[in-house]
C-alpha cells in the first residue's frame, strides 16, 4: 500500500459513520486532498521561519495568504515592526451572520532560527520530520485542509470565520499589549475559538485541551552590604545578596506548592557586581571568595491554570521576598506573560460538541487533557472572551528539539474533525448578540 493510500485508509473507514450528505462530502474532500496537504506541509517546513527571521516569517505568511484567499477570505498582513517582529496574518470570511462566530488560531513562526542545525524535511513511513513540522506548521495545514473540505461541501459560504496566525508565538514581541492586540480583538469578536497547536495524545489516545496554564516571567534583584568575608553574618555586613537570594528561592520551593502549579528558577548570578544583559537572557557576575556579595539576580517563570491561582501565588511570592535577612534588600517584578486558559463550562461544552463529531465519525471520544501537561499558547489571550479549545492541530512529538516529527495520518483525521465541528458550530444560534 502506498503512503497516500495508507493515510487515506482511516478516512475510508469512516464512510459508514452517522454523518449528513454534506459531511460525507467533507470526508471525501479531506481524503482527496491528502497529497496537496502533504505538499503544503513540506513547503512550509522547508521555509525557515524562526521568530527572529522576519523575512522567513513573512514568507510563510505569504504562503498562507495564497491558501486562504482562494477560499473567500479577506486576508491582511498586520506589520509588527514596532515590536521587533515580522507580523501576523488576519483573515476574515463573512458568512450569513446568523451562526456563531468562529476564530481559528495558529502561528507562523518556529523556535528554529536560520542558524539551527536542524533543517530540511524528510518522510519516514507515516512520519514527517523537520523544524516546526508539528509546532505549528502541521496545525496550519489542518486549518487549510478543514476549510477546503468545508468549501467542497458548501458549508463554508454561510460561516463567519476569522483566522489569526501570529508571527511571534515562540518569542513574543514587546509590549504584549501591541503584539497581541489583533488576537485579543479577534477574541472579543468571536463566540468560539479553536487553537491549532499539536494534538495531545497519551498511549495512542487523543485528548481534548480545555485548559492551559498561563506563563508569567519574574525577576528578583537582591542587595547586600559588600565588605570582607570575615564580617559576614555580623552586625555591620549581615548576610549579603547571595544568601538573600538563596533564602528566597528556597522559600519558593518549600512554601508555594499547589496542584497544577510550577515555578522555575531559570538563571541566577551573584557577586560584586551582578546583572542581566539588556535582553534578560544572560547574567554576568564577578567577585572574590573573600568579598560579601553586593548584588544577586534571578529570573524564572510561574505557570498556573487559573487567574485566581496565579494572583494568589504572586502575592505569596511578594510576601516571601519582603522578609529580608539582616542588612539585605530584595525586589521582585512580574513581566507581561501569557494568561491562563481556565477550564470553563463553555470550553467543556466545546469538547462535548467535538465528542459528538467523534461519535458520528466512529472515532473514540476524547477526554480532557491534564492542563499541567500543556504549555502556554496564544489561545490564552482570547479565553476570557470566547469559549476556547486548544490542541486541534496534528499529532507529533519532539517539539522544540532536533528530531521534531509529525504523524502524517493525523492531518486528515484532525482536518475532518475540524471541518465537521466548525460547520456545526457555524449554524448554531448566537447567544452573545451584543458583539
Amino acid at each position: 500500500m502506498t503512503l497516500r493510500l495508507a493515510l487515506a485508509a482511516p478516512l475510508l473507514l469512516l464512510a459508514t459513520a452517522a454523518v449528513s450528505p454534506s459531511e460525507e462530502r467533507m470526508r471525501a474532500a479531506v481524503a482527496a486532498g491528502t497529497p496537496r496537504d502533504e505538499a503544503l506541509l513540506e513547503r512550509l517546513v522547508r521555509q525557515n521561519s524562526g521568530t527572529l527571521n522576519l523575512a522567513g516569517v513573512t514568507a510563510v505568511g505569504t504562503m498562507m495568504r495564497d491558501e486562504l484567499a482562494p477560499l473567500g477570505f479577506d486576508v491582511r498582513w498586520v506589520d509588527m515592526k514596532e515590536t521587533a517582529r515580522a507580523g501576523h496574518i488576519v483573515a476574515t470570511h463573512k458568512g450569513d451572520g446568523r451562526g456563531r462566530r468562529i476564530l481559528l488560531i495558529g502561528h507562523l513562526d518556529t523556535v528554529f532560527e536560520p542558524d539551527s542545525r536542524y533543517t530540511g524535511f524528510r518522510r519516514e513511513g507515516t512520519r514527517a520530520y523537520g523544524p516546526g513540522v508539528g509546532d505549528d506548521k502541521g496545525g496550519l495545514v489542518v486549518i487549510v485542509a478543514a476549510l477546503r473540505a468545508m468549501q467542497a461541501a458548501g458549508t463554508l459560504k454561510r460561516a463567519d470565520i476569522m483566522v489569526v496566525l501570529t508571527g511571534d508565538e515562540e518569542r513574543s514581541g514587546k509590549p504584549l499589549s501591541i503584539a497581541r492586540r489583533d488576537l485579543i480583538d479577534a477574541g472579543k469578536w468571536a463566540d468560539v475559538a479553536l487553537e491549532y497547536e499539536g494534538l495531545a495524545q497519551e498511549d495512542g489516545r487523543d485528548f481534548g485541551t480545555v485548559a492551559r496554564r498561563g506563563a508569567t516571567d519574574w525577576e528578583i534583584v537582591t542587595t547586600g552590604t559588600p565588605g570582607h568575608s570575615g564580617g559576614v553574618f555580623g552586625e555591620a555586613l549581615g548576610y549579603g545578596a547571595n544568601y538573600e537570594l538563596a533564602r528566597i528561592v528556597d522559600a519558593f520551593r518549600r512554601e508555594l506548592p499547589e496542584a497544577n502549579l510550577t515555578y522555575n528558577v531559570g538563571v541566577m548570578a551573584g557577586g560584586t557586581p551582578a546583572a542581566f544583559d539588556a535582553d534578560g537572557f544572560r547574567a554576568t557576575a564577578s567577585g572574590k571568595t573573600n568579598i560579601v556579595a553586593e548584588r544577586a539576580v534571578a529570573r524564572g517563570d510561574l505557570r498556573g491554570p487559573t487567574p485566581e491561582q496565579v494572583a494568589r501565588v504572586h502575592a505569596k511570592m511578594e510576601a516571601i521576598v519582603a522578609q529580608h535577612l539582616p542588612r539585605t534588600g530584595a525586589t521582585i517584578t512580574f513581566n507581561d506573560g501569557y494568561p491562563p486558559m481556565a477550564p470553563t463550562a463553555g470550553n467543556r461544552a466545546l469538547l462535548a460538541d467535538l465528542n459528538a463529531v467523534n461519535r458520528d465519525l466512529n472515532l473514540p471520544e476524547m477526554p480532557e487533557y491534564d492542563p499541567a501537561k500543556r504549555g502556554a499558547a496564544d489561545s490564552s489571550f482570547v479565553a476570557a472572551d470566547a469559549d476556547t479549545m486548544g490542541g486541534m492541530g496534528a499529532a507529533g512529538g519532539g517539539a522544540h528539539a532536533d528530531g521534531e516529527w509529525l504523524d502524517l495520518a493525523s492531518i486528515p483525521r484532525q482536518a475532518l474533525r475540524s471541518a465537521l465541528l466548525i460547520s456545526r458550530l457555524s449554524v448554531q444560534k448566537r447567544t452573545r448578540a451584543d458583539r
